[in-house]
């Protein structure tokens, strides 16, 4: 018995030694953030990620194959805690989500028809599929078979719908989907999107600077979803409300309706959504990202910078807002006037940005209070640079210094920030017989602006003919119905004065069209002897303006490296990316362009923060080769549309002229709920390709 006991023992501990031995020769490390990381996990093993498993997917997280984010049931907050413990951006943590791109379905025409296929792939590996249009939907499903949460289905026009409460994001629609029309992508992902020529969208927003959906949020309206709307437009574009009532909508050039009729009141509409949230009581919120801990510096309050600054701000990184007025709003604020935007309104606007958690410096100025290096030096990351075209030109001739003479936006801003700041002061001096030298907006606010302001004449002299004119169309209608005089075809020469020095007279000479110059228009020619006296105790000239760059020679580095273009506007290789001769300064609206559109001020604003985004990141800032920008995609601009049955295009409501020439009361109106819902059904809720000619859909 003794010596049986004392074998098993032997045996025994024989084995624990080879063991011991092997477990050094086949050990195998597993990182301990497996665990941790499959601990936050949901624990259902569905599969639902595309691993198998949650073990499997944890172990894809900790190699770097798969994002915080691989749970698709998990929700938010176990996206977060697994980030945390790879250490990775928590702006990286944002749920996925399923989105259909195409909306023509049914509508486009068949070129082939198949009998017995109920499948998309065997289709589009038969000659592409039977639909005319190459790249859309083809309506038989697979994305809706292969989704095992049930988000998805067939919708009456013959193209998947999401249902977005059950959407997980697994990404099973879009790997299945032959034609790609299946997206999954994050609300920041959604919000960095620039459109592409492969885009399956309308020629309406190829054309619209700040690229917002249009047709989608027109259909929203249609249907009453008017939060809908609001939100889809605020993707692109966060000042809407100042959008509605300035923007000279160029969108609407482009719309289809336009070639058979007149076009969609786009920009009308956007107006009656966002007035609509204003006057509901309660604003929309706008979600925001994780935080990154990355500070972003933006300097200038404008409609460049405030957009900016909004969504980078969405993308989960700090943001603060230098600028150099007591009130934010920039040009919009101090250069529009009150008549054309109400400054309650712009103040209720900009407030909303503020609220996502945007700070605010008022009264500092770039050169004056800070430099870019004590920026730097705060702990900034990346630095945008939106200082606007605040300087007037001039015009160079003998005498436009006198007393009685001004410029365009120095006159409009003095006004302004009397109006708005210190009312209880004394008015600036207008005159009687007042003269605005110009043709572009700056000019057509002037003068609507001296009327309203009791002038007793106002005239507005400009070099080329009416046809020629740069000012929105609807503006100079105003300015004629308000009386204004135009004086076309004369060359001011110089302004004359009294023996005290007060401005009496603007002399010109009469011109006439020659030959087109660079810019298309036909150029001015003098009539030699022709000259001419216009009286005048007040002369404004506004006749452009560009940024103001005295900064630049704050520091050396900033002399030395920060590249200006003899146009004095910021240079930037790129102009889509936006980045600045020193890289971790951007730029972006007038201060890299010049002056310009509002709507192209705010689209460059999300595109320079959609590249501090990615530097901030360490990604590469290069565009797609495929991006769209300014061009259109050839094949959606159609020659004709057949089938339109003409319908009278909403009027835009409006004070009567004699009352509104009194105060600065806003002119333009918003249009009624019926007049909205009439108008969306105008829209022929065009893609690339298809379009809805009885607007029945």
């Amino acid at each position: 018995m003794l010596e049986a006991i004392l074998f098993m023992l032997s045996l025994g501990a024989g084995c624990g030694a080879v063991l011991s031995a092997a477990s050094k020769v086949f050990y195998v490390y597993e990182d301990p953030r497996i665990a941790i990381v499959e601990g936050h996990t949901a624990a259902a093993n569905c599969g639902g990620c595309g691993y198998a498993g949650c073990s499997a997917a944890a172990v894809a997280v900790v190699a770097g194959e798969a994002p915080p984010s691989v749970c698709i049931i998990a929700g938010p907050e176990a996206t977060a805690n697994i980030a945390s413990v790879m250490g990775v951006d928590p702006g990286t943590a944002e749920p996925l989500l399923s989105y259909n791109t195409c909306t023509g379905g049914e509508r486009a025409d068949n070129k082939f028809h198949y009998m017995g296929i109920n499948s998309c792939q065997a289709l589009t590996s038969l000659y592409g599929g039977q639909r005319e249009c190459p790249i859309g939907c083809l309506g038989l499903g697979d994305c809706v078979r292969a989704c095992a949460f049930d988000a998805l289905k067939i919708g009456s026009h013959g193209y998947p719908v999401v249902i977005e409460h059950k959407c997980v994001g697994c990404g099973a629609c879009q790997k299945v989907c032959p034609k790609d029309i299946m997206a999954i992508k994050t609300m920041s992902q959604k919000l960095l999107h620039l459109n592409q020529f492969d885009d399956r969208i309308a020629p309406c927003q190829q054309t619209c600077p700040a690229e917002i959906d249009i047709p989608k949020y027109i259909m929203q309206i249609k249907h009453g979803d008017y939060q809908g709307a609001v939100n889809t437009i605020k993707e692109r574009n966060p000042l809407l409300l100042a959008c509605g009532r300035v923007c000279p909508h160029p969108c609407e050039v482009k719309c289809r309706r336009g070639l058979e009729d007149q076009a969609v009141s786009i920009n009308q509409l956007k107006r009656f959504v966002a007035d609509h949230e204003m006057n509901s009581g309660s604003r929309l919120p706008s979600s925001v990202a994780p935080s990154t801990g990355k500070k972003a510096a933006v300097i200038g309050g404008g409609p460049a910078g405030l957009s900016c600054a909004f969504f980078l701000r969405r993308l989960g990184h700090n943001v603060t807002i230098f600028d150099d007025n007591p009130k934010l709003g920039g040009m919009i604020r101090y250069g529009i006037p009150e008549y054309r935007l109400p400054k309650e309104v712009l103040a209720w606007e900009i407030q909303g940005i503020l609220d996502l958690g945007v700070e605010h410096k008022a009264n500092v100025k770039l050169g004056r209070d800070f430099d870019m290096g004590s920026l730097i030096a705060s702990g900034f990351d990346a630095i945008f640079l939106g200082i606007g075209a605040w300087k007037d030109y001039t015009l160079g001739v003998e005498g436009e210094e006198l007393k009685g003479c001004y410029t365009g936006i120095n006159f409009l801003t003095n006004f302004a920030k009397w109006q708005q700041e210190t009312p209880d002061k004394e008015r600036p001096f207008v005159g009687q017989k007042c003269v605005v030298i110009g043709g572009g907006n700056t000019a057509i606010d002037c003068v609507r602006t001296l009327v309203r302001l009791g002038a007793d004449e106002v005239s507005i002299v400009y070099r080329r003919t009416r046809k020629e004119m740069p000012a929105n169309e609807v503006e100079i209608v105003a300015a004629e119905h308000e009386g204004i005089n135009f004086v076309f075809l004369a060359a001011p020469t110089k302004v004359i004065s009294d023996e005290d020095g007060y401005v009496t007279g603007l002399e010109y000479l009469k011109m006439e069209l020659g030959e087109p110059d660079a810019s298309g228009r036909r150029r001015p020619v003098p009539i030699e002897g022709s000259e001419t006296v216009l009286a005048t105790d007040m002369l404004i000239t506004a006749i452009g303006q560009g940024p103001d760059v005295f900064f630049k020679e704050e520091n050396k580095m900033l002399d030395a490296n920060l590249k200006i273009t003899r146009w004095n506007t910021i240079d930037c290789e790129d102009e889509i990316a936006l980045q600045a001769s020193i890289p971790y300064i951007f730029t972006g609206g007038d201060s890299a362009t010049g002056a310009d559109l509002v709507v192209s001020a705010i689209g460059a604003g999300r595109r320079a923060a959609r590249s501090i985004h990615m530097y901030l990141a360490g990604e590469d800032l290069t565009p797609p080769e495929k991006t769209l920008f300014t061009n259109n995609i050839p094949e959606s601009i159609l020659e004709s549309v057949p089938g339109i049955v003409k319908k009278k295009r909403t009027p835009m409501p409006e004070l009567p002229v004699d009352e509104r020439i009194k105060s600065f009361v806003e002119a333009d109106l918003v249009i009624t709920e019926e007049d909205a819902l009439y108008e969306s059904n105008r829209c022929l809720n065009c893609c690339i390709y298809c379009y809805n000619p009885d607007n029945t859909t």
